[in-house]
């Protein structure tokens, strides 16, 4: 019994020890090269195909409906 609480404590102190350590977080290159997803213009999405004035007046109107004041009318 007490051979069981030794093990059982000894797992719990490892268990304990690696979940706190935390992975790199680094891009993976290959060749020297990203080969990830391409980052692209908020514009260049399907809903505003490429209309940035478009994009920038839906960003307007959306921190516009946010905004107390303006929201209220005072």
């Amino acid at each position: 019994m007490r051979n069981a609480l030794v093990i059982a404590g000894a797992l719990g102190c490892a268990v304990l020890a690696t979940s706190c350590g935390e992975l790199p977080q680094t891009t993976f290159y290959e060749q020297g090269e990203y080969r990830g997803k391409p980052d692209g213009l908020p514009w260049d999405s399907a809903g505003y195909k490429g209309d940035r004035a478009a994009w920038e007046k839906a960003l307007k109107s959306r921190s516009n409906a946010q905004n107390e004041y303006v929201r209220i009318g005072n």
